[in-house]
């Protein structure tokens, strides 16, 4: 009877404490699990952020690095691994700066996948599954695909671990890129990192991109004094978002007034260099639009001029050039895939060759029998036009094809933090200076352009001398021809491709042949820069379609002042 009375009083004591241990053993398992069942997510987004928030991670290897012995490159890897071996391969990626450029690419288009064996897969925007690293396309779809994203966490360790590899490259760019990502990620950026990184550092732009970054960083959290000669640099730079901090300083009640007027100072430096930069963007601009009415120009200044020919097919003529550049382009991603990325060069001359021979065709055929009859060369030509359009839509069908960049063009150079040139537009000018080079020298240092000029300036008397103008005809004919197709080419790298591109172009063709001269190579450089860069800053301010009814009005008032355009033929028998 006594034992069980004791019984009776311990056994609630003794069941209480047993419940006891088992839920503290319970939530000291959880929160040791080192498996990533069970997270605490802002443990998580912190942990991530441990990346490169401490300076010794730029030269030391983190402990958590993924083994070396998982099978397949970074990316196989980082799709095979659980949430941990993810974030550790994000904090340190064990594979190249382009092999992480491509996952961050893959992610943000949506297009990587993991089979239910753990394969590594990519699907298309047109669902076409490839797999991976040899992107082959394949029927063989697995039962589950699921598609590998980014949590809170992970998108944090990305966005430090690419900053970190771009800092440790041997590539001026790639750290340039590390710093503009340590940028737009300001508030979470150990100072240290800035300073360390800055010290070892050998390239000027990249020094000063750095420098930068640590006087935004001591304008926002520095004392007085260091705020002051952090703004006093920062009045050098011409980065929008050093703008807006200092606006955003201005706005807050309370100022130093030394501070004050150090900002005050800074935001007018700033806006004028950022507006500098603004419009020399829009001047760059300019003249890549010049430089394409430019090349559609100067076929139409040498055929009108030598023929007399109102030519409306030369705008389709610019049409089969691109054209030409995307079948050139299919033929070499179909037949020639490894040498897909240098298509371009073999288009230009196809572009060239192909425009030229329809060209000689159409002045055989159409043109040849109506000469000294403009009028009737201007609606044979554009029923031309009209047939060259409709068996492109026939062909190719009406909607616009995609004409790819190449990857050499894809890109841009940043000359500063508001000033970027892409690349496709500046090999346009290159582009550009060299056919007007050549274009040059060919009339003006060989056989074929001194017949000609001599046709041109009057064709009676080269007759006479013994020079076969109907042949020059055709040939000169064919080279303006040829002109309007590597314009083609040239444009298919910047807009769309479609039965209606030449019809975009040829009036403002017309506009810089009649300003600059009919017939005259130096007069269509400078009409087309003129036009092309004035339109441009007309647009700006007043918009596309009041622009070009005003670009329109002077073009009209400066033909009724001098007809013959910026230069005129000379010789006593000019027709």
């Amino acid at each position: 009877m006594q034992y069980a009375a004791r019984f009776s009083i311990y056994a609630p004591l003794r069941l209480l404490a047993l419940m006891a241990l088992c839920i503290t053993t319970f939530i000291t398992t959880a929160y040791a699990d080192h498996d990533g069942q069970v997270h605490d997510h802002d443990t998580d987004i912190a942990h991530s952020e441990q990346s490169l928030l401490t300076p010794a991670n730029i030269q030391t290897t983190s402990d958590t690095s993924v083994a070396t012995t998982s099978s397949g490159d970074a990316i196989q890897q980082f799709v095979a691994g659980d949430f941990s071996k993810r974030q550790a391969m994000l904090s340190d990626w064990p594979g190249s700066v382009e092999s992480l450029d491509s996952l961050v690419e893959f992610i943000a288009n949506d297009e990587l996948y993991q089979g239910n064996s753990g394969q590594t897969y990519l699907l298309n925007a047109d669902d076409q599954l490839f797999t991976y690293p040899d992107k082959k396309e394949t029927n063989d779809w697995p039962s589950d695909l699921s598609q590998i994203t980014l949590t809170n966490a992970l998108r944090s360790a990305l966005i430090f671990g690419q900053a970190k590899v771009k800092l440790a490259s041997d590539k001026p760019a790639q750290r340039l890129q590390a710093v503009e990502i340590l940028a737009d990620n300001i508030d979470q950026v150990d100072p240290a990192i800035i300073t360390i990184a800055a010290a070892n550092e050998d390239n000027a732009k990249v020094k000063n991109a750095l420098t930068a970054l640590q006087a935004r960083i001591d304008f926002k959290n520095g004392d007085l004094p260091t705020q002051i000669t952090a703004v006093n640099l920062l009045a050098n730079s011409d980065n929008p978002q050093v703008l807006v901090d200092i606006e955003s300083a201005l706005a807050a009640d309370n100022l130093d007034a030394s501070l004050k007027a150090a900002l005050i100072d800074a935001e007018s430096s700033v806006s004028r260099r950022i507006e500098i930069s603004t419009w020399t963007g829009h001047i760059f601009t300019g003249m890549s639009t010049a430089s394409i009415l430019l090349l559609a120009a100067l076929g139409l200044a040498i055929t009108f001029g030598l023929l007399g020919v109102i030519n409306m097919a030369h705008g389709e003529l610019i049409m089969i050039g691109a054209y030409t550049t995307y079948m050139v382009q299919n033929f070499f991603q179909a037949y020639m895939p490894d040498m897909a990325g240098w298509y371009l060069l073999a288009a230009i001359p196809a572009a060239f060759l192909v425009s030229a021979v329809i060209g000689m065709i159409i002045e055989r055929i159409v043109i040849r029998p109506l000469y000294g009859r403009e009028l009737e060369t201007l609606l044979a030509t554009f029923g031309v036009s009209l047939i060259l359009m409709q068996l492109v839509r026939m062909i190719f069908g009406a909607q616009n094809v995609e004409v790819s960049n190449v990857a050499w063009l894809s890109g841009a150079y940043q000359v500063s933090s508001s000033l970027v040139l892409p690349y496709n537009r500046i090999a346009i000018i290159g582009f550009t200076v060299i056919v007007v080079a050549l274009l040059v020298y060919l009339l003006n240092k060989t056989r074929f352009g001194l017949f000609i000029r001599a046709v041109t300036q009057n064709r009676q008397m080269a007759k006479a001398v013994g020079i076969p103008s109907a042949r020059i005809d055709m040939m000169a004919f064919g080279l303006g021809s040829g002109l309007a197709g590597m314009a083609g080419c040239a444009l298919a790298q910047v807009g769309n491709v479609g039965p209606d591109l030449g019809q975009t172009y040829i009036i403002d063709t017309f506009l810089v042949v009649v300003v600059g001269g009919v017939g005259q190579v130096w007069g269509a450089v400078l009409a087309a820069l003129g036009l092309g860069v004035s339109g441009t800053v007309l647009e700006i301010g007043i918009g596309a379609v009041l622009a070009k009814i005003v670009l329109l009005v002077l073009v009209i008032l400066f033909i009724q002042k001098r007809p013959q355009g910026l230069f005129a033929l000379k010789g006593r028998f000019v027709e």
